[in-house]
């Protein structure tokens, strides 16, 4: 159960930072934001656009997924790995910044996910030690 975790979790983080890059490659692409049909037209004719929609498509069903199984303390805080990856993606392949709140933000939210799931993890050894006795 633990490496359909892993895979899980992986390919969500995948999904999403797909989606969010597909998207930000899309908008830079169409730019100037217009909101006209002139703008709409740039935004379609975009190949990453569509990278955006298989995106988040695969994450809907690869969520929906890992909901039916994982606890869900670690599964939310673990779907916000992607603000992560996309953070550092964008920093290659955007030329955005790495501040230090960005940074921080991130461990923050390392530790965050660390946390709940040895909380998780104590619950369950908790819990089978009762059955045992």
């Amino acid at each position: 159960m633990k490496r359909f975790y892993i895979i899980g979790f992986l390919a969500l983080m995948a999904f999403d930072t797909l989606a969010q890059l597909s998207f930000k490659a899309a908008a830079i692409h169409a730019s100037p934001l217009t909101m006209d049909v002139a703008w709409l037209s740039r935004i379609f004719s975009h190949p990453w656009i569509y990278g955006g929609f298989l995106g988040y498509t695969g994450a809907f069903f690869t969520w929906m997924t890992l909901l039916k199984y994982a606890p869900i303390g670690p599964a939310f805080a673990a779907s916000h790995l992607e603000i992560i990856s996309v953070t550092l993606l964008s920093v290659w392949l955007f030329d955005d910044s790495l501040t230090l709140t960005k940074t921080f933000g991130g461990l923050l939210i390392l530790a965050g996910i660390l946390l709940l799931a040895k909380g998780e993890i104590a619950q369950v050894d908790e819990n089978a030690e009762r059955q045992v006795q």
